[in-house]
């Protein structure tokens, strides 16, 4: 039976040098009473000190969860830059250096104390794929020796290239490159970890815990179990007490017998659902929100670009959908009345419905299914999405891909390297070069002042995704708002150009290689620049074979 203690008590279990786990998305599952507790002991008394945190996706508000009403996702860009956000994982890094000294997560970006600190080799800061985290947690709780998959080879988490390290401090080794039955893998092996520190909605009177309000069912029960299997201890935060045997069974998600303390959150508001919303019913199942009150994105050249990558689904298509521009193709495609006819997801767990972008990425409104991370980056490896629709960092001429690191920005790949393993079709989505001034309409993309950020380089600074590694059966696209690539023999490939577009001054000017020019070079659809489109349904009218 679990016994029931305050935020600073639990602060005061951590022994010095723990390696703690974590599960969660955005604030889904993130435990905001206790990180703060133990920020504020260790300002006062030192202790805890010298933590190793293990987490798999970001944990954090991106600096628009304390300001969402009014959020404007035009100022997206600026966020991470301009309106840091003060919970999640970033509390850890409020105490200064020492609180924490290593950390590994597939996603930093939204912590941004501690990637300060990663920056100043203030502490040791190592990315890995997110799926590979949060199914090595099983690995350990089921004591065997840790993961062996295909997932990241060529990439920067190859011990060949880089090995998932983000900074100059980083010296373990956290993956191998082994041969079995005659192929190439990565080994990732196991860790023994101490405290697990989680969160859920509900805590009954002997510990055990529903996540009846979470939009995301994390990998707490994984965490929690790896933990108690190697003698740590599991501290839960809750929001809401209940009387015990009064819980529906099935709603129990981490049973008592693996969670030693519960901390009740004196203040609720450390309890949010996700990063811009307290508690949305839509995201958890209360309810069914009429997807008629979702806004259409307003017209400008993400939209433009997303319509492009739409044209790509098929009825039929399991979709998934990525952080950033790629999540807001679910406004398209709700927008154009095709919801039913596609099913979209998202490497949280979220299937059906239409998945939100920021800032509550990783929450469905809507969905038909939630599951475990772990089923569905298990789905994914097995390739069991046909299309997946993610974000453009730096691509080079060899179709790499990096939105991982770029100069002083870190921010891991998330699920990013799982994803792209398996798939059968990867679209990458992003403009043409960054902070350019574009003009849509009239069925043309005008170019009004030339963007100061080259997307399309020579070399990336790091390889979340390898072209080189890429199975010949898999279709690769990267889609601008000037000009659509294939990859092609390996090759970037022109293939399309948009109306208005000079393919020399707009294009060929703006990216530091010669791509491969395609011999039918076409010209984008003019109607997906216009104000209205309506002709999603034409391209997606070819069902897929049974």
């Amino acid at each position: 039976m679990a016994e029931f203690i305050t935020a600073q008590q639990a602060a005061k279990l951590i022994p010095d040098g723990a390696t703690v786990g974590l599960a969660g998305m955005g604030l889904s599952g993130w435990p905001e009473e206790i990180a703060c507790a133990i920020r504020d002991s260790f300002r006062e008394t030192g202790h805890p000190c010298n933590l190793n945190l293990k987490q798999g996706s970001a944990m954090g508000d991106w600096g628009y969860g304390n300001n969402f009403i009014g959020w404007d996702r035009n100022k997206r860009e600026d966020g991470p830059d301009k309106a840091h956000g003060n919970r999640g994982v970033t509390r850890f890094g409020e105490a200064g250096p020492g609180l924490v000294t290593k950390w590994t997560s597939a996603h930093i970006g939204s912590a941004f104390s501690l990637c300060a600190m990663a920056l100043k080799n203030e502490l040791e800061s190592y990315c890995l794929p997110q799926g590979v985290i949060i199914n090595l947690w099983r690995e350990i709780g089921a004591r065997r020796p840790g993961l062996l998959t295909k997932v990241g080879l060529g990439t920067f988490v190859d011990p060949r290239v880089e090995g998932g390290r983000m900074n100059a401090c980083a010296k373990d080794e956290l993956v191998k490159v082994v041969e079995f039955d005659g192929e190439e893998y990565l080994f990732y092996p196991a860790f023994k970890p101490d405290v697990a520190l989680l969160r859920g909605t509900i805590a009954d009177e002997n510990g055990n815990i529903s996540f009846a309000h979470e939009s995301v069912i994390n990998e707490g029960f994984a965490v929690a179990n790896a933990v108690k299997n190697h003698g740590g201890i599991v501290i839960v935060q809750v929001e809401y007490l209940a009387k015990k045997e009064t819980l529906n069974p099935k709603d129990i998600k981490i049973p008592c017998n693996l969670v030693d303390y519960v901390v009740q959150a004196r203040d609720p508001m450390s309890c949010w659902q996700a990063e811009g919303d307290y508690w949305e019913p839509a995201f958890s199942g209360q309810i069914r929100k009429p997807l008629s009150s979702l806004e259409p994105l307003p017209m400008d050249e993400r939209k433009v670009i997303l319509r492009r990558c739409a044209m790509e689904l098929k009825k039929g298509n399991i979709i998934n959908l990525g952080v950033g521009m790629p999540a807001e193709m679910a406004r398209i495609i709700n927008e154009e009345g095709m919801t039913n006819d596609v099913i979209m997801s998202t490497e949280s767990g979220m299937i059906g419905g239409v998945p939100s972008a920021l800032p509550s990425f990783g929450s469905a409104y809507n969905p038909e299914a939630i599951i475990t991370p772990h089923d569905m980056f298990d789905m994914i490896g097995g390739g069991g999405l046909d299309v997946t629709v993610l974000g453009i960092g730096e691509a080079d001429q060899y179709g790499n891909n990096n939105v991982s690191r770029m100069g002083s920005r870190l921010t891991g790949p998330g699920g990013f390297i799982d994803i792209t393993a398996a798939t059968k079709k990867v679209i990458f989505a992003g403009t043409l070069v960054g902070k350019a001034k574009l003009k849509t309409g009239d069925g043309r993309m005008t170019v009004v002042e030339e963007g100061v950020f080259p997307k399309f380089v020579e070399k990336v600074g790091q390889i979340t995704f390898s072209g080189q590694y890429s199975p010949d059966t898999q279709e690769v696209f990267f889609i601008t708002e000037r000009a659509v690539f294939k990859l092609i023999d390996h090759k970037m490939t022109l293939i399309e150009i948009a109306p208005g577009i000079d393919l020399q001054k707009d294009i060929l000017d703006q990216i530091s290689f010669t791509p491969v020019i395609a011999g039918d070079l076409k010209t984008m659809d003019p109607a997906i620049f216009e104000e209205h489109w309506g002709r999603l349904a034409d391209y997606m009218n070819e069902s897929l074979p049974k």
